[in-house]
């Protein structure tokens, strides 16, 4: 008999660990619940759910997202006035500061990973963001090359968790085939951030006769925004479905029932040492994580020396900063464009993947081969490299979405991130000023980069059909219908097992 909403809601709404098996699930106790919903009422109810996810998750999720991607673009910002000069990182001093943001990201990536595991996700989130956003602040009492690479190590250290974080929050209320469409919205507001941000470089040019120079006003600003943005996540994000505040009891029934179906549980607390030594030979885990390094070099050239690539096509500093507007209106359409296409074509991540990586490649080739006299060709060329966030982003859903086993999926989530750092590291030393405006050595470890993304997604692609096709005639030889096959997945799911040992898991390709 189907629960009725007025007794469901004067169930405990506090969340609690249920045992299903030898494992704790927060969302156990929930899904054995919503067993009782009829298919009729998880249908039509879902699609309210849903709604209500999107007006309340996903708003905070961009927002947030838009103001912690400021803080790391003040740098390159920054940059573009009179930071150099006045701190002496004058040569490859500046690139060195700009890479050791990525040494304390690589230090802090599993670890992170792993606290998010154990403690709840918006509460760390939220606290990370206050972090960072007091460091950021911090940087306009730095008065030296030593006191701004502490603070930029730190900061490494604060950003470390806060994208794995947003994956998770996204896995935890959203079905796998919501997630591509959801999570690249969020991260289109990378190119919200590149335009507000330029706007906002190119206004704290203007003022004259302050005390503080241009660059740190861009530090304060920005560190004051997030301020606001992480204490206002602090209060509206929840730690997952049953903790929501603004969803009654029944429906967060629904919305544990609804992502039951991803077949990884909601989220166990449980470290398991097998399921961390389980992702370093996953074949699938270490080509993502070689895609990852690959956008790292990619992001961390890009993101860092932009402004040294349009100066050096004949445009100034203020402008340079202004001229960055552009990229972001790329990223911010290009993006959701990728995550509708993934979303609304099945088994298309792998392939969006590859093709999307052809787009900047040919920009690249136009950097290398364009005269200078063409500036605005080159410039538009340039425009077209901040379109990483799409490899970026549809790297991570083939994590979250093909990852089982939650150990499991917060260490290959540690990797794809270190090697991502490791990336950014990279990318942030292969532009020498020498070799200004073209930077040949820079352009030719890029266009490597893409090729190697291509590659890697046809490996991946090729290992999860592969895997699937053996299941799929595994379950024929045992005459087990699909609805036995994604119940006991489901089941799976919540008793914690990895997609290496549930032999009833799906790869979404």
């Amino acid at each position: 008999m189907d629960l009725k909403e007025s007794e469901v809601d004067q169930a405990p709404t506090v969340e609690k660990d249920v045992t299903l098996g030898e494992v704790h699930d927060i969302g156990a106790n929930l899904y054995v619940e919503a067993e009782q919903l009829s298919a009729e009422d998880l249908e039509r109810e879902g699609a309210e759910v849903l709604r209500i996810l999107d007006w309340r998750i996903m708003p905070i999720l961009y927002v947030t997202y838009v103001i912690q991607f400021l803080d790391k673009l003040s740098l390159n910002y920054a940059s573009a006035y009179s930071l150099i000069p006045d701190l002496g990182l004058e040569g490859q001093k500046y690139s060195w500061v700009a890479a050791i943001f990525n040494f304390g990201y690589l230090f802090w990536a599993i670890p992170a990973n792993l606290l998010i595991q154990k403690l709840p996700v918006a509460k760390y989130m939220g606290g990370m963001l206050l972090t960072w956003s007091i460091l950021v602040i911090a940087h306009i009492g730095a008065r030296n090359y030593a006191g701004i690479l502490v603070l930029r190590f730190l900061l490494g250290m604060a950003e470390a968790g806060v994208s794995p974080c947003m994956m998770v929050i996204t896995s935890m209320f959203y079905r796998r085939s919501e997630q591509p469409l959801r999570m690249a919205i969020w991260l289109s507001a990378n190119g919200m951030a590149t335009m507000v941000g330029a706007l906002l470089g190119f206004g704290l040019g203007h003022p004259h006769n302050t005390t503080l120079h241009s660059w740190q006003l861009i530090f304060l600003t920005i560190g004051l925004l997030n301020f606001v943005c992480g204490g206002v996540f602090l209060m509206l994000m929840p730690d997952s479905p049953s903790s929501a505040r603004f969803l009654t009891h029944r429906q967060k029934l629904v919305a544990v029932r609804r992502v039951a179906e991803n077949m990884i549980g909601v989220k166990t607390k449980q470290i398991k040492p097998r399921q961390a030594l389980e992702s370093i030979y996953d074949v699938k885990v270490l080509c993502c994580a070689g895609i990852g390094i690959a956008c790292g070099v990619i992001n961390g050239g890009v993101s860092n020396f932009a402004s040294s690539l349009i100066k050096g096509f004949g445009f100034s500093g203020i402008y340079a900063t202004l001229l960055q507007l552009p990229t972001g209106a790329f990223e911010a359409a290009i993006v959701p464009i990728c995550g509708i296409v993934a979303t609304n074509v099945p088994n298309s991540r792998c392939i969006v993947l590859a093709i999307v990586c052809l787009i900047p490649f040919g920009g690249l080739l136009g950097i290398r081969f364009t005269s200078l006299d063409h500036r605005w060709t080159l410039v538009g060329c340039t425009w077209l490299q901040y379109i990483i966030g799409a490899p970026v982003i549809v790297s991570w859903n083939l994590l979250s979405t093909n990852v089982a086993g939650h150990t499991k999926r917060a260490v290959a989530n540690g990797i794809w991130f270190t090697m991502y750092a490791a990336g950014n590291v990279a990318g942030a030393n292969i532009f020498f000023s020498r070799e200004a405006p073209r930077y040949y050595s820079a352009l030719t470890g890029l266009l490597v980069c893409y090729a190697g993304i291509i590659v890697l997604s046809i490996m991946v692609y090729i290992s999860m059909r592969w895997d699937n096709t053996r299941r799929e005639k595994r379950a024929n030889a045992e005459n087990l219908a699909g609805e036995d096959v994604a119940s006991q997945a489901i089941l799976d799911g919540f008793k914690d097992m990895t997609d290496m040992e549930s032999k009833h898991f799906r790869y979404a390709l």
